[in-house]
């Protein structure tokens, strides 16, 4: 159990004698949200990012997936940085791994910006 009051209430339900299942499944759900992408070139959308918050990540997944047909591209001031101390994941390596071209900020393909 995650908590005292959840083991409280197994020991509730024991004592009653009643048939449960804990924490038995998981539960989809969403929250909708609108995000603004930071630059625009033509047809393409572009996110630039220094620090990659965990939050971040997740919510250029969340994005992706409701707008697969967009073109979302990531600048990265240290695309090599890990994504956490523990990761071996670089942010690259997660740009890439979740389908976001990316490039360096400082070596921005030049068909990015005539599109």
């Amino acid at each position: 159990m995650r908590s005292g009051l959840e083991e409280q209430v197994a020991a509730l339900l024991d004592e009653l004698k009643v048939d449960y299942s804990y924490e038995p499944e998981w539960l989809p759900y969403v929250i909708e949200h609108r995000y603004i992408p930071d630059f625009k070139i033509g047809d393409i959308y572009i996110e630039t990012k220094g620090y990659f918050k965990p939050e971040d990540r997740r919510k250029m997944i969340a994005v992706k997936k409701a707008n697969p047909d967009l073109d979302i591209r990531l600048v990265f001031q240290a695309p090599n940085n890990k994504i956490s101390k523990k990761s071996k994941t670089t942010y690259a390596k997660w740009a890439t791994k979740h389908g976001f071209p990316w490039c360096a900020y400082y070596a921005i393909p030049t068909d990015w910006l005539r599109k």
